[in-house]
């Protein structure tokens, strides 16, 4: 029997062999294998068009956040000469009516920040707002130990509460992480927006002449608040203003940018390691930005501790936000641990008059030693 098997299994194998060497050219054409495409062309700005030269790029829901927490700002530094409204800033919280209850200058239809702000710190930001409103009833007054008021010093006046923090910072710098980059490296950069449909357009019909994974990445760039020829246009506020702050020491400005631009190219062109190598780039980036101005408020302090008490705590406060943002950062990638930041965010102290200038050497070291 087992002569047989080996046998019958010879001749197959010479049946094989005969096959294929009477198929065999004298001159064989060669085997062309086509690689995959993995360059494509990468703009100088964040400009995108389908091949009838139409945008693929939409981010107005994001234009329209960053332009109530303008207002938002703008309706908060009226606080150190007139008592303002807390349920004012709650209603444009919330965009009430879609129009911040009357209170902005334009209607945004369905768009508004306390929906897109980390659920769990929505309480902590209203009663921010509460603390604001509490503070501006004593604008007349100034600033101490225990006693709300404002405090001048040049051309810049601030007000703070009775605990010597400036409840504006707390609000406008909480939003930019709560929301801005909560938004853009937890919820458009994560598992769930970042696998979307990438084939079909969405809606040309309606002008919508992207695919769900292009206008996710938008969306996470808008987010980041500047103009899509950034940085060759700085913004003086919000995200846009900080990168460019901190561009001298990490060289920032060019790294996110390169890098939401590059990411968008490689959906386009269908290359999802290029696109899932800036996404870690642009968070480890924006993590730097708020780390390293964190430590620059707090250099400030020190500076100005025990000669200038306005410039001092509106630092404080600062670098006190910045801080509080790294909790925003992605924990998979972040460089603290919760429990590191949780220690770092005790040594501030609940009140920012009893601080020592030890103290806020302490908080410096510990970031620095992070970062």
């Amino acid at each position: 029997m087992k002569k047989n098997i080996r046998r019958t299994t010879s001749l197959a194998l010479a049946a094989v062999l005969l096959v294929a060497f009477s198929c065999k050219k004298d001159n064989p054409e060669p085997v062309v294998v086509t690689p995959p495409v993995t360059s494509y062309e990468i703009p100088s700005n964040y400009t995108f068009t389908n091949s009838e030269a139409l945008s693929t790029v939409v981010f107005s829901g994001q234009t329209d956040r960053l332009n109530q927490l303008r207002e938002m700002v703008t309706y908060m530094k009226t606080g150190v000469s007139s008592a303002i409204s807390a349920q004012q800033l709650k209603d444009m919280f919330a965009n009430v009516n879609d129009n911040g209850n009357g209170h902005f200058s334009f209607t945004s239809s369905g768009k508004q920040l306390k929906n897109k702000c980390f659920a769990l710190d929505i309480e902590l930001f209203e009663n921010y707002m509460d603390s604001i409103e509490l503070a501006s009833n004593d604008f007349g007054q100034t600033a101490s130990n225990g006693q709300a008021g404002v405090l001048t010093t040049g051309s810049s006046t601030y007000l703070f509460n009775a605990s010597g923090m400036e409840p504006l910072q707390f609000i406008e710098k909480g939003l930019m992480g709560a929301v801005f980059m909560n938004q853009a490296l937890n919820v458009y950069f994560g598992t769930d927006k970042m696998t979307a449909d990438n084939t079909t357009i969405t809606d040309a019909a309606n002008g919508k002449h992207y695919t769900a994974l292009e206008h996710h990445w938008d969306e996470a760039f808008g987010y980041f608040g500047v103009a899509t020829n950034f940085p060759t246009v700085i913004p003086n506020d919000f995200w846009g203003k900080y990168t460019n702050n901190q561009n001298a020491l990490l060289g920032c400005n060019k790294i996110m940018m390169d890098n939401f631009i590059k990411g968008r190219a490689a959906i386009s062109a269908k290359v999802a390691t290029d696109k899932d190598a800036s996404i870690a780039i642009i968070q480890n980036t924006w993590e730097e930005i708020s780390a390293n101005q964190a430590i620059k408020y707090l250099s400030d302090a020190a500076t100005y501790f025990g000669t200038d008490q306005a410039k001092y705590l509106h630092a404080l406060s600062e670098a006190y936000t910045f801080t509080w943002n790294l909790k925003y950062i992605p924990t998979s990638v972040r460089n603290v641990t919760q429990n590191e930041l949780t220690v770092i965010m005790d040594l501030y102290s609940t009140n920012f008059w009893e601080l020592s200038l030890i103290d806020i050497n302490a908080i410096k070291s510990a970031l620095e030693a992070k970062y």
